[in-house]
């Protein structure tokens, strides 16, 4: 399943895309789904910084999707590489429910449309493969597997752009007189 989230932001693209590497944790209080992200490794090589964070999410799971996950489900692992030279984040999510079930990866473009305005385009994959869980019988595996994958696709989509938002409202928040 595609998922595509785009926004633009009324800032510099250096300073969108600094903020959002490097404050990412902070914006925790303007994201509605997530409870937490836990940068647990960063390494910053030049231009080039690859971080591996853990976020841990939330929110109402719908009850055919319950068969098969709970809000304990919602956390993931996050490696991303952030590269200055070309304005992009490619990012690779591993969820801890499932392992080996779900797929999902893709990259942050940060696009220049003037000295104070940037586009955020997200882009990514997510592939699920209930077939690999053995909880789940093989016969509910194809229909609980697109609930499942709706469920989240809509999560995750939902989560960046409510990152986008989130990111530029805390970017107001740092520029507003105190």
């Amino acid at each position: 399943m595609r998922l595509e989230a785009d926004s633009v932001l009324p800032f510099p693209r250096e300073r969108v895309f600094r903020t959002y590497r490097d404050d990412l944790a902070k914006l925790v209080p303007f994201l509605p789904n997530v409870r937490e992200i836990e940068i647990k490794e960063r390494v910053d090589d030049g231009p080039v910084v690859r971080f591996f964070n853990v976020w841990v999410g939330g929110g109402e799971i719908p009850a055919a999707a319950r068969v098969v996950l709970s809000e304990s489900m919602l956390s993931w692992d996050d490696h991303a590489e952030w590269d200055e030279r070309t304005w992009v984040c490619k990012w690779d999510i591993a969820t801890h429910a499932f392992p080996g079930a779900v797929s999902c990866k893709g990259e942050n473009r940060f696009i220049e449309l003037g000295p104070e305005r940037t586009r955020l385009e997200i882009r990514g994959d997510l592939v699920i493969d209930l077939k690999r869980v053995r909880a789940v019988p093989s016969f509910l595996a194809g229909s609980l597997g697109r609930t499942v994958e709706q469920f989240l696709a809509g999560h995750i989509s939902q989560n960046l752009t409510s990152v986008s938002e989130g990111l530029r409202k805390y970017m107001e928040d740092l520029t507003q007189p105190t």
